[in-house]
């Protein structure tokens, strides 16, 4: 027994519940029942937070608090749970004396009983005339086996019978946060979808997701997991076969299922609480992650017989999968071979056959290689059709080619000319093209002088345009390269003839080669509609790899013209929630990086960037410049003429690396150590901008050249015009055109730099500060704080308890007290605020 002051439950379990993610309703409405003598029963699955609620409403009770419950090696002992309560002997075999017994102990205090599915008879019984003269509340877990006239006489004398909830999932993403913080948000994501909103089952799986990737997290978590894992085999041990049988179907299915498939025992898994049934009779697992441990119970042979049986009544495409696992791998390629066959997009197709190429103990005729490595290519998984391909045998000059391209395709460039070279020129006119296209692609990369001439010579002999769809892509890549008159109609048009030709692979290479130079050029417009066109076409063909590509450059794109900030850093939160491609993530984490660097928010674009991947020349690039413009914005000017590591990239992207060390060698007083760039300085505004550095004049001529291309440039063209200027006269109009833009643009950092440069000529530019008698509420100062690290609207509403159009009508409100056009503004100058 424990006391406690006072003598009623406080309003502080409430709060004690929400700091730990537990459901408020089921603490409230308990509380509301007890405040009489009753009996109030909460149930709710394994790991669901029954225990939690009990123990939360016993620490707030002002009064003698008695703790028991059963346990299940011990479920036979007579008032084995009630002793453990009032710790004392009592008469178990009478169950008048021992109703009294209990009662003339507990009185007006509260009995609380845990794992009421483990108590014996006797405990059970005692409950009813208990009901009337003690506050009383017990957990029981679901499934069970109570009998059901005793459940029937608990539900007769209850007050209430609670049901505990799901987690919603931005309370679950908050839970798993804070359980594991390091954990990236892809990660997060799945570990809230396997949870299902069990809120035992998200710490755990966030613990041992954390354990192996090396994320701080708290230790044991594989105990923690052993322990779930064995909480969840209990409760599904009192299920009867059908119904385990039917959840360990939903576990090996890894989606919802209809009852047709899973068979009997749904009704008694929806009874428990273990699944939600549609109107349409599909079946949800209310937790993955209990319908894996329902599979994992499976001995081998009874896995292997309930994946046969899945077979026969799933889909062809799921049926292979089935068979694959249930061992029977000639049955499982037969399936997988006969269902791509069907198959309507380039994905799906890619998944089957190379399920077919790798079941093991089977050797896939070449042709079915080579049409495995094709839809691989065309859905962009490079590496897997270079995979299948490479065998210890000849497959034949079509698959030569194609492992040609897959080589291409992953940079790895001599592996791709030694693989192209063999082909003949007396095989068909398809496989040549193929091979001079991989050839003149490899010749580019380091000899664009040579592969002109060598694009002259295939055009030659096999016409103008190449009727090969990918060799024309190829001859159209060097006219890109070399920036021919015509270049861009070139490009569009071979992917265009690609695409009606049904070569996805050479129509999204195309798509993607022109939307990269023209965006190396300043084209940014013309590339981010290029890229969302081609996203959209890749999306209907199940392509995610190439869409999420152009959906990352055309969010580059938006970032680097300026802009639309808020609409970036959501979208690209939505994107790195994602499993991406490295090229992709590179892309989105550059593009919000410099928006939340842009916008004030330098700690979180530092910790996005530190997370950023390598590999590509192009993302090194990239990053490398934001990185370096992101310390600029920082005031280390010293970090942002570091020696460069990553050369080469987009001529565009490369001009701006170097006029950011110019404004960080101009504050830090050092020399501009960038060496000269005949592929930058091409571009009118880059080269502008340089010359106007290089003369300390002509600034406002390339802020002019900047002006259709990106804000932040032309911005800081009228910067440094203002800062080279000694008469007032001619420095403080661009300053005012500088902190106008800037300022409609949300770009804070800069709008602060024109305000020093104009008190500099005694103009006092007062900051858009909050408005007279307009101070940020508490709740508006938490959300702001929370947008300030970057997170998204749906986190913030789950880790504040709130809906997401409240936080949004909190952030609304913030931006018009503090002046601010972008969230992403209001963040930073809250930052100032409530520092």
């Amino acid at each position: 027994m424990r006391h406690a002051p006072g003598g009623d439950i406080a309003d502080r379990a409430l709060d004690g519940q929400a700091a730990t993610g537990r459901p408020r309703t089921v603490v409230d409405e308990a509380t509301a029942l007890l405040t009489a003598p009753g009996l109030v029963v909460v149930t709710g699955g394994p790991g669901s937070g029954r225990s939690t609620v009990l123990s939360g409403l016993g620490a707030a009770f002002r009064g003698p608090v008695f703790a028991g419950g059963g346990l299940a090696m011990l479920s036979a002992v007579p008032a084995f749970a009630l002793t453990r309560a009032v710790k004392v002997r009592l008469p178990a075999q009478d169950p008048a004396l021992l109703a009294e017994a209990v009662r003339s102990r507990v009185r007006a205090g509260l009995l609380l009983l845990d794992d009421l599915q483990w108590a014996d008879p006797a405990t059970v019984a005692a409950l009813v005339p208990l009901a009337a003269h003690c506050r009383i509340v017990v957990a029981l877990r679901t499934p069970h086996r109570l009998p059901a006239e005793a459940v029937a006489a608990l539900r007769t004398v209850a007050a209430g019978w609670l049901s505990m909830p799901a987690l919603d999932p931005d309370a679950a993403t908050e839970l798993v946060r804070r359980v594991a913080p390091g954990l990236d948000p892809a990660t997060v994501s799945d570990v809230v979808r396997r949870a299902g909103g069990v809120p035992l089952a998200a710490e755990t799986l966030a613990r041992h997701a954390a354990t192996r990737r090396g994320a701080a997290a708290p230790a044991a978590a594989d105990d923690d997991i052993d322990q779930v894992g064995y909480a969840v085999a209990a409760a599904l041990s009192d299920l009867t076969r059908p119904a385990r049988t039917a959840m360990a179907a939903l576990g090996l299915l890894g989606r919802p299922a209809t009852t047709a498939v899973l068979g009997a025992g749904v009704d008694e898994l929806t009874g428990a609480g273990l699944v939600a049934a549609d109107a349409d009779g599909t079946v949800v697992p209310v937790s993955p992650y209990v319908a894996e441990v329902a599979a994992g119970l499976l001995d081998d042979e009874g896995r292997r017989a309930l994946h046969r049986r899945l077979a026969e009544l799933v889909p062809a495409r799921e049926a292979a999968r089935h068979l694959a696992a249930a061992g029977d791998t000639d049955a499982a390629y037969t399936h997988a071979v006969a269902a791509a066959a069907g198959a309507t997009t380039a994905g799906e197709r890619a998944e089957l056959l190379l399920l077919a190429c790798g079941l093991p103990g089977v050797d896939p005729p070449p042709a079915v290689r080579v049409d495995a490595a094709g839809a691989a290519l065309a859905s962009g998984r490079p590496r897997a059709a270079a995979r299948v391909l490479t065998t210890t045998f000849p497959l034949g000059v079509d698959a030569a080619v194609l492992r040609a391209e897959a080589l291409l395709q992953t940079g790895d460039l001599a592996a791709a000319r030694e693989a192209a070279a063999p082909v003949p020129d007396s095989a068909a006119p398809a496989h040549v093209a193929g091979r001079d296209r991989v050839l003149l692609l490899a010749q580019l990369a380091g000899d664009p002088d040579g592969a002109a001439a060598t694009a002259a010579a295939i055009v030659a002999r096999h016409g103008d345009p190449p009727a090969h769809p990918g060799l024309r892509a190829a001859v159209a890549a060097v006219h890109a390269a070399g920036r021919t008159p015509g270049w861009e109609h070139a490009l569009a048009s071979a992917a265009a003839a690609a695409g009606s030709a049904g070569e996805a692979l050479a129509a999204r290479w195309s798509a993607w080669l022109l939307v990269e130079t023209l965006a190396a050029d300043g084209r940014l417009a013309e590339a981010a509609q290029t890229a969302e066109q081609a996203a959209q076409a890749c999306a209907a063909d199940l392509a995610y790899s190439w869409q999420t590509r152009f959906l990352a450059a055309q969010l580059w794109c938006t970032a680097l013209r300026g802009g639309g900030a808020d609409e970036v850093v959501r979208r690209a939160g939505d994107l790195t929630d994602r499993t991406l491609p490295v090229l992709a993530r590179g892309y989105t984490i550059a593009a919000a990086s410099l928006v939340e660097a842009d916008g004030g928010l330098l700690a979180p674009a530092r910790a996005r960037l530190a997370t950023a991947p390598t590999g590509s020349t192009t993302v090194d690039v990239l990053l490398d410049w934001v990185g370096r413009e992101a310390a600029w914005l920082d005031g280390q000017p010293d970090r942002a003429v570091a020696p460069v590591t990553a050369r080469g990239g987009p001529a565009l992207v490369d001009g701006l690396r170097r006029i950011t060390a110019r404004w960080a060698a101009y504050d830090a007083g050092a020399p501009d150590e960038f060496a000269a760039d005949p592929a930058a300085d091409r571009l009118p505004p880059v080269a502008q901008t340089l010359a106007a550095w290089a003369a300390a004049d002509g600034f406002a001529t390339a802020a002019r050249a900047w002006h259709d291309l990106s804000v932040r440039e032309e911005v800081r063209c009228l910067l440094a015009h203002g800062l080279h200027e000694s008469d007032p006269a001619q420095a403080v109009p661009p300053l005012l055109a500088a902190e106008q833009l800037a300022e409609q643009a949300g770009l804070v950092v800069l709008v602060g730099r024109a305000h020093r440069a104009l008190r500099r000529h005694a103009v006092r530019r007062d900051s858009r500060g909050p408005r007279s008698g307009s101070e940020l509420t508490d709740r508006e100062r938490d959300v702001l704080r929370l947008v300030a690290q970057g997170e998204p609207t749906r986190r913030i509403a789950g880790q504040l308890g709130i809906s997401g159009e409240t936080v949004e009508t909190h952030i609304r409100a913030g931006m018009r007290k503090l002046g601010a056009r972008t969230r992403t503004e209001a963040a930073a100058l809250a930052l100032e605020v409530l520092r």
